[in-house]
């Protein structure tokens, strides 16, 4: 009598979607595999958007969202202090706006020259007093109105600096770089033991980077972490709250999704970690509902965001989806008093992961 061999594989989640198997003959979650390239793919964009794309960016030496980014420290050792900064090679002292003449010959305010005990002196600038002024009737022209309020909710904020960094440049982190065909992450010590209670809150603190290296190894690292950790994470989660907190507030799509895809590989690296992650949902979900109708309107022309997983419309609907599924009986309920516009993807007789 033949064995079928269908019980063999893993059972699935209970969520919409089943496990499939990988190239390495694992199975795991669809989203898993999905958000597995997501440090390389930022690259990759970066190398298209300053190279390949219709309007690069090229010839200039800082980025368009330089004044948003932290600012790196001046040593590993942080900042010098002040009377011990370097002092500028080119530092000019600029004269006033006003006018010199020297003899008979008149200079600019911003013109270095020598003053001497003759023939300089200051020159008032023009239309100062009263003398030979007209009166008249005749009504001026209004000044224009001001321009209309913004309210400027999806504006980008400045990104605050990251412990990370800090870590990294002090050498701090046992993670390198290892270059080969693809860059990975070199762990200095297996991630399985690490202490997650140190380490893993200052890898979710640099998700929020968007400069190289630190953006790399911040996100490629966070999946390694969350890959190998296991029963670990769940005792980790009141501290990662803040660091997702304050990267979804920098308000940057480009963050915003890359915290949507580990948000979705924490939720699915332990059973437990959707239940715990309920209580904070006040803290994560208020920024999902501002970004849930982000979606652009082109008609039936090719959106390709969504195969890079760019877009923040459909992260967010598919998260909450997650969230609810692995969350309990009170997920959606408190899903939906955050977001009202929300609809459920599952009975109201669900009963996660039994």
């Amino acid at each position: 009598m033949e064995q079928n061999n269908s019980n063999n594989a893993p059972k699935t989640n209970d969520l919409n979607y089943s496990n499939v198997m990988d190239l390495k003959g694992e199975y795991s979650h669809p989203l898993m595999l999905a958000n597995k390239g997501t440090a390389s793919s930022l690259l990759l964009e970066d190398y298209v958007r300053s190279h390949i794309s219709s309007s690069p960016v090229k010839g200039t030496t800082t980025r368009p969202d330089i004044h948003i980014l932290p600012k790196s420290s001046e040593s590993p050792f942080g900042d010098f202090p002040g009377d011990m900064k370097p002092r500028k090679i080119n530092e000019i002292n600029e004269y006033d706006t006003s006018l010199e003449i020297s003899g008979s010959k008149m200079l600019s305010g911003k013109t270095i020259s020598p003053k001497t005990e003759h023939g300089t002196f200051q020159w008032t600038s023009k239309k100062v007093g009263s003398g030979g002024a007209t009166s008249s009737l005749l009504e001026g022209k209004k000044p224009p109105s001001p321009p209309k309020p913004v309210a400027t909710a999806f504006k980008k904020r400045k990104i605050p600096e990251t412990q990370f960094r800090k870590f990294y440049e002090r050498g701090d982190l046992p993670i390198s770089i290892k270059h080969l065909g693809t860059n990975e992450v070199h762990w200095k010590v297996k991630p399985d033991k690490l202490d997650y209670h140190h380490y893993l809150p200052i890898f979710f603190d640099g998700l929020r980077e968007k400069e190289e290296p630190y953006r790399f190894l911040a996100v490629q690292g966070t999946f390694d972490l969350l890959k190998n950790g296991k029963d670990k994470i769940v005792n980790c989660i009141p501290q990662l709250i803040i660091p997702i907190k304050t990267a979804l507030n920098t308000r940057d799509p480009e963050i915003i999704c890359t915290i949507l895809k580990v948000i979705q590989i924490l939720v699915l690296s332990n059973k437990v970690v959707g239940e715990k992650l309920v209580p904070y949902y006040r803290q994560i979900l208020p920024i999902f509902n501002l970004f849930k109708t982000k979606n652009i309107n082109i008609g039936d022309s090719i959106e390709y965001s969504q195969r890079k997983r760019m877009n923040i419309g459909d992260l967010i609907e598919e998260t909450l989806q997650l969230l609810e599924q692995t969350g309990g009986e009170d997920a959606f309920i408190n899903i939906k008093y955050m977001i009202p516009t929300y609809e459920p993807c599952v009975l109201n007789d669900y009963s996660p992961l039994k």
